[in-house]
């Protein structure tokens, strides 16, 4: 398995974001759905990665910097045929270790309050994220859950 930072070009990687997409659309209130299109995903401020075995895409995840010390990871996604195998950990890891590299102080996130996002929460409280309120733009919202993990 290997990580590459995407362009968001290729046809693959748009299909699974669509796919993305439509799921938290299935799962989530509109009003309460913040996963990014691909059109959002081209934004300066983000960095996008997938990770490949062979020509076979496993998942995603990407970096938006909030401001010059914080980022907020979005879009960590592992192919449903996949989950399990350490995929979404990697790309954790991966978006980590840039945001230090980049001198960030803390990393925040938002994720679901349905249980359907249970084992993404588990996971990010393996990687020392605690629950806060909303950050940046984001309100109250009793879909949504906000952490942050200082760096």
């Amino acid at each position: 398995m290997k990580i590459f930072r995407d362009d968001l070009t290729g046809k693959q990687i748009a299909d699974f974001l669509q796919e993305h997409l439509d799921h938290m659309n299935e799962i989530t209130p509109p009003e309460s759905v913040h996963a990014l299109d691909l059109a959002a995903l081209r934004s300066p401020e983000i960095t996008f990665w997938s990770v490949w075995e062979g020509a076979e895409l496993l998942g995603c995840g990407a970096l938006k910097e909030l401001d010059p010390h914080c980022g907020e990871i979005k879009s960590m996604r592992t192919a449903k045929t996949h989950r399990g195998r350490g995929i979404g950990s990697m790309m954790f890891e991966h978006i980590i270790q840039v945001a230090k590299g980049r001198g960030y102080r803390c990393l925040n996130l938002e994720t679901g309050a349905m249980a359907e996002f249970g084992p993404a929460r588990r996971l990010y409280q393996r990687y020392g994220f605690e629950y806060q309120g909303p950050f940046a733009d984001y309100v109250d919202d009793p879909n949504s859950m906000f952490m942050i993990k200082m760096l």
